[in-house]
């Protein structure tokens, strides 16, 4: 149990290959050609609940198939216990350290007075930050008329919004995709898409009232603890396991929280990054802080825009009364657009 989150995050050598059943293959498999059929696409087309949301976005993380029994079964109870020990056990020192460069970088990031020599000179201290910081400015969403001479012509043309954004991706998205197992190798990708857009969702809802790279970052790193669940969960759930209740999804949706928010604390994250994150662990309790409100909202919106991307959901649902107590319906919807423009051409600008 020890190197149990060294296996999870991708630190150690990988475990031996998972047992595939070819139930679970079959169910992880895409349709021939990549299309829906007709029967996915006239349930997606369905208006949808917050609740039917959240249950087909783990479904589809885990390549699983909808599942409409509510209450688990006793083998789903008995996975549930052993789910809850493994992830109670781990050891939390034995979680990385983030590379030392990073704190005193993202203190930077947050001060206007630094300059881009100072931030060059700290990104050169880590040869892969300079690689994608280098890559995102040749990218061509940044693409100038002029060629990039130097780090500090990157550091400059990037900005600090978009340093904030590379150094996040830096440390999280490796973490995201390290998973080995017979649902991880699927459900890396799907939390890193997943992850962008909430980020995005959750600096734009925090405006005005967040700092906007804690906001962006608790977005980041919210489900950090579903990839840690989904490799527990691989290791613990037998072969033959059935089609998983909503209710099962639901406690590892929380045994994910407690998670990420014990490996916030040990990366030192920002404290009010902590407190939206510990406002999660509380199932039904509404979060009381600014950035917490932000992050409930935008980890929402950032699953039906995966599932709208992907033909699972309504591709433009109306969720713009779903929070009236936060934001209103204008600032909602708003959101929603933006998340569509950004992320509409993500992939011609990642090349």
């Amino acid at each position: 149990m020890q190197n149990l989150w060294r296996w999870i995050l991708g630190y150690a050598d990988a475990p031996p290959p998972a047992r595939v059943p070819a139930r679970v293959r079959a169910m992880s498999a895409p349709p021939p050609g990549g299309a829906c059929s007709a029967e996915t696409a006239a349930t997606a087309h369905e208006a949808v609940s917050l609740a039917q949301l959240g249950d087909r976005f783990h479904r589809y993380v885990l390549g699983l198939p909808d599942y409409h029994a509510s209450e688990p079964n006793q083998q789903e109870r008995a996975i549930l216990k052993r789910l809850q020990g493994a992830c109670a056990a781990f050891d939390v020192r034995s979680l990385p350290r983030l590379p030392t460069v990073l704190p005193q970088l993202l203190r930077s990031l947050k001060s206007d007075t630094v300059g881009g020599a100072q931030l060059a000179k700290l990104i050169g201290r880590d040869p892969v930050l300079v690689g994608e910081v280098m890559r995102v400015s040749h990218s061509i969403y940044y693409r100038t008329l002029h060629p990039i001479q130097s780090l500090q012509h990157a550091v400059v043309l990037l900005g600090q919004d978009g340093l904030r954004r590379v150094v996040t991706m830096h440390v999280m998205k490796p973490i995201l995709h390290a998973s080995a197992g017979m649902f991880g190798h699927v459900a890396g990708q799907r939390l890193w898409d997943h992850a962008e857009r909430c980020a995005h969702a959750c600096a734009y809802l925090g405006k005005g009232s967040c700092d906007p790279f804690e906001a962006y970052l608790a977005g980041i790193v919210c489900n950090t603890g579903t990839g840690a669940v989904v490799r527990v969960l691989d290791q613990e759930a037998p072969m033959e396991l059935g089609p998983l209740t909503g209710h099962f999804l639901a406690s590892c949706g929380q045994l994910a929280a407690q998670l990420s928010l014990r490996a916030a604390r040990h990366w030192n994250l920002p404290a009010n990054v902590l407190n939206a994150l510990e406002e999660r662990t509380v199932p039904g309790m509404p979060p009381e802080s600014a950035l917490g409100r932000a992050l409930l909202c935008a980890d929402t919106l950032a699953m039906a825009q995966v599932l709208g991307e992907h033909a699972l959901a309504p591709p433009d649902p109306d969720l713009g009364a779903a929070w009236p107590e936060f934001f209103t319906p204008a600032m909602i919807e708003r959101c929603q657009q933006d998340l569509r423009r950004q992320f509409r051409d993500a992939e011609a600008r990642a090349v």
